[in-house]
Protein backbone atom coordinates (compact mmCIF):
# COMPACT_ATOMS: atom_id res chain seq x y z
CA UNK A 1 0.00 0.00 0.00
CA UNK A 2 1.58 3.33 -1.43
CA UNK A 3 1.71 6.45 0.32
CA UNK A 4 -0.92 7.85 -1.37
CA UNK A 5 -3.12 5.51 -0.86
CA UNK A 6 -2.64 5.30 2.92
CA UNK A 7 -3.47 9.04 3.32
CA UNK A 8 -6.84 8.32 1.42
CA UNK A 9 -7.35 5.33 3.92
CA UNK A 10 -6.17 8.13 6.28
CA UNK A 11 -8.37 10.80 5.37
CA UNK A 12 -11.31 8.36 5.35
CA UNK A 13 -10.93 7.46 8.96
CA UNK A 14 -10.80 10.81 10.22
CA UNK A 15 -13.91 11.78 9.22
CA UNK A 16 -15.88 10.54 12.01
CA UNK A 17 -13.74 12.71 14.14
CA UNK A 18 -13.65 16.08 11.82
CA UNK A 19 -17.50 15.51 12.20
CA UNK A 20 -17.47 15.00 15.83
CA UNK A 21 -14.95 18.31 16.07
CA UNK A 22 -17.09 20.51 14.46
CA UNK A 23 -19.69 19.39 16.60
CA UNK A 24 -17.56 20.37 19.73
CA UNK A 25 -16.80 23.56 17.89
CA UNK A 26 -20.35 24.19 17.56
CA UNK A 27 -20.94 24.13 20.79
CA UNK A 28 -18.45 26.62 21.93
CA UNK A 29 -18.62 30.44 23.38
CA UNK A 30 -15.15 30.83 21.39
CA UNK A 31 -13.05 28.27 20.12
CA UNK A 32 -9.58 28.52 21.74
CA UNK A 33 -6.48 27.00 20.77
CA UNK A 34 -6.52 24.49 23.68
CA UNK A 35 -9.62 23.43 22.72
CA UNK A 36 -8.79 22.78 19.03
CA UNK A 37 -5.27 20.83 20.33
CA UNK A 38 -7.10 18.49 22.99
CA UNK A 39 -10.08 17.80 20.00
CA UNK A 40 -7.12 16.95 17.78
CA UNK A 41 -4.95 15.28 20.25
CA UNK A 42 -8.09 13.21 21.42
CA UNK A 43 -8.68 12.03 18.10
CA UNK A 44 -5.52 11.50 16.32
CA UNK A 45 -4.03 9.99 19.01
CA UNK A 46 -6.51 7.42 19.29
CA UNK A 47 -6.82 7.21 15.39
CA UNK A 48 -3.43 6.51 15.81
CA UNK A 49 -3.55 4.02 18.39
CA UNK A 50 -6.63 1.83 17.14
CA UNK A 51 -5.14 0.72 14.24
CA UNK A 52 -1.69 0.14 16.00
CA UNK A 53 -3.58 -2.45 18.09
CA UNK A 54 -5.34 -4.43 15.89
CA UNK A 55 -2.77 -4.14 13.68
CA UNK A 56 -0.82 -6.37 16.51
CA UNK A 57 -3.62 -8.10 17.21
CA UNK A 58 -3.89 -9.31 13.56
CA UNK A 59 -6.95 -11.61 13.16
CA UNK A 60 -7.13 -13.03 16.93
CA UNK A 61 -10.37 -10.75 17.09
CA UNK A 62 -11.12 -9.89 13.51
CA UNK A 63 -14.74 -11.92 13.73
CA UNK A 64 -15.52 -10.34 17.29
CA UNK A 65 -14.89 -6.63 16.29
CA UNK A 66 -16.42 -6.93 13.14
CA UNK A 67 -19.58 -8.35 14.61
CA UNK A 68 -20.60 -5.49 17.24
CA UNK A 69 -17.70 -2.36 16.08
CA UNK A 70 -21.15 -0.67 14.74
CA UNK A 71 -23.04 -1.55 17.38
CA UNK A 72 -21.19 0.04 20.18
CA UNK A 73 -20.07 3.13 18.04
CA UNK A 74 -23.88 3.46 17.31
CA UNK A 75 -24.42 3.67 21.42
CA UNK A 76 -21.90 6.03 21.93
CA UNK A 77 -22.40 8.55 19.54
CA UNK A 78 -26.28 8.54 20.06
CA UNK A 79 -25.55 8.51 23.60
CA UNK A 80 -23.63 11.72 23.81
CA UNK A 81 -26.21 13.09 20.93
CA UNK A 82 -28.66 12.71 23.44
CA UNK A 83 -26.77 14.52 25.90
CA UNK A 84 -25.77 17.45 23.53
CA UNK A 85 -29.55 18.09 22.64
CA UNK A 86 -30.45 17.27 26.25
CA UNK A 87 -28.07 20.59 27.00
CA UNK A 88 -29.23 22.56 23.95
CA UNK A 89 -33.23 21.96 25.50
CA UNK A 90 -31.77 22.85 28.97
CA UNK A 91 -29.43 25.85 28.58
CA UNK A 92 -31.11 29.42 28.82
CA UNK A 93 -31.44 32.00 25.67
CA UNK A 94 -28.26 33.52 24.99
CA UNK A 95 -26.42 31.48 27.00
CA UNK A 96 -23.83 29.47 24.61
CA UNK A 97 -22.80 26.23 26.41
CA UNK A 98 -19.34 25.37 26.69
CA UNK A 99 -18.48 22.41 24.87
CA UNK A 100 -17.30 19.76 27.60
CA UNK A 101 -13.97 18.95 26.99
CA UNK A 102 -13.47 16.47 29.96
CA UNK A 103 -11.50 13.40 29.92
CA UNK A 104 -14.70 10.73 30.27
CA UNK A 105 -16.21 12.85 27.61
CA UNK A 106 -13.60 13.19 25.26
CA UNK A 107 -12.24 9.11 25.98
CA UNK A 108 -15.92 8.43 24.44
CA UNK A 109 -15.96 10.03 21.61
CA UNK A 110 -11.96 9.15 20.89
CA UNK A 111 -13.38 5.41 21.38
CA UNK A 112 -16.76 6.11 19.00
CA UNK A 113 -15.00 7.61 16.15
CA UNK A 114 -11.72 5.26 16.14
CA UNK A 115 -13.40 1.63 16.13
CA UNK A 116 -13.51 1.35 12.65
CA UNK A 117 -9.71 2.21 13.05
CA UNK A 118 -9.20 -1.25 14.90
CA UNK A 119 -10.61 -3.15 12.20
CA UNK A 120 -8.43 -1.38 9.64
CA UNK A 121 -5.39 -2.28 11.82
CA UNK A 122 -6.29 -6.00 11.59
CA UNK A 123 -7.06 -5.04 7.77
CA UNK A 124 -3.88 -3.49 7.72
CA UNK A 125 -2.03 -6.69 9.32
CA UNK A 126 -3.92 -9.40 6.87
CA UNK A 127 -2.78 -6.63 4.13
CA UNK A 128 0.73 -7.45 4.75
CA UNK A 129 1.41 -3.50 5.14
CA UNK A 130 5.10 -2.87 4.60
CA UNK A 131 4.91 -0.20 7.36
CA UNK A 132 2.60 -0.09 10.56
CA UNK A 133 4.16 3.22 11.59
CA UNK A 134 3.87 4.62 8.49
CA UNK A 135 0.73 4.24 8.42
CA UNK A 136 -0.07 4.90 12.34
CA UNK A 137 1.88 8.37 11.62
CA UNK A 138 -0.19 9.46 8.54
CA UNK A 139 -3.59 8.43 10.27
CA UNK A 140 -2.82 9.88 13.53
CA UNK A 141 -1.38 13.31 12.08
CA UNK A 142 -4.07 13.51 9.37
CA UNK A 143 -7.18 13.37 12.37
CA UNK A 144 -5.16 15.36 14.56
CA UNK A 145 -5.44 18.58 11.59
CA UNK A 146 -8.62 17.57 10.52
CA UNK A 147 -10.11 17.15 13.85
CA UNK A 148 -8.14 20.85 15.46
CA UNK A 149 -9.65 22.62 11.58
CA UNK A 150 -12.98 20.98 12.71
CA UNK A 151 -13.67 22.68 15.95
CA UNK A 152 -12.47 26.17 14.62
CA UNK A 153 -15.25 25.62 11.86
CA UNK A 154 -17.90 24.54 14.08
CA UNK A 155 -17.35 27.25 16.26
CA UNK A 156 -17.59 30.23 13.28
CA UNK A 157 -20.69 28.69 12.42
CA UNK A 158 -21.90 28.09 16.36
CA UNK A 159 -20.51 31.50 17.26
CA UNK A 160 -24.40 33.04 15.12
CA UNK A 161 -26.72 30.66 15.85
CA UNK A 162 -25.54 29.56 19.52
CA UNK A 163 -28.36 27.73 20.68
CA UNK A 164 -29.34 25.89 17.52
CA UNK A 165 -25.99 25.15 16.80
CA UNK A 166 -25.55 22.87 19.60
CA UNK A 167 -28.76 21.20 19.24
CA UNK A 168 -27.60 20.56 15.19
CA UNK A 169 -24.42 19.26 16.67
CA UNK A 170 -26.38 16.56 18.82
CA UNK A 171 -28.49 15.54 15.44
CA UNK A 172 -25.31 15.27 13.72
CA UNK A 173 -23.92 12.80 16.27
CA UNK A 174 -26.68 10.39 16.07
CA UNK A 175 -27.38 10.41 12.53
CA UNK A 176 -23.77 9.58 12.83
CA UNK A 177 -24.07 7.04 14.82
CA UNK A 178 -27.09 6.27 12.82
CA UNK A 179 -25.02 6.37 9.38
CA UNK A 180 -22.43 3.81 11.11
CA UNK A 181 -24.79 1.36 12.31
CA UNK A 182 -26.97 1.10 8.59
CA UNK A 183 -23.87 0.87 6.94
CA UNK A 184 -22.59 -2.12 8.57
CA UNK A 185 -26.01 -4.17 8.32
CA UNK A 186 -26.07 -3.68 4.83
CA UNK A 187 -28.96 -0.98 4.37
CA UNK A 188 -26.81 1.56 2.69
Amino acid sequence: MGFLELFILAVGLSMDAFAVSVCKGLAMKKASRRAQLCCGAWFGGFQALMPLIGYFLGTLFLDAISAIDHWIAFGLLVLIGVNMLREAMGSEEGEAADADLSVKTMFILAVATSIDALAVGISLAMAGVGSIWLAVLLIGVTTFVLSAIGVRVGNVFGSRYEKKAETVGGVILILLGVKILLEHLGVI
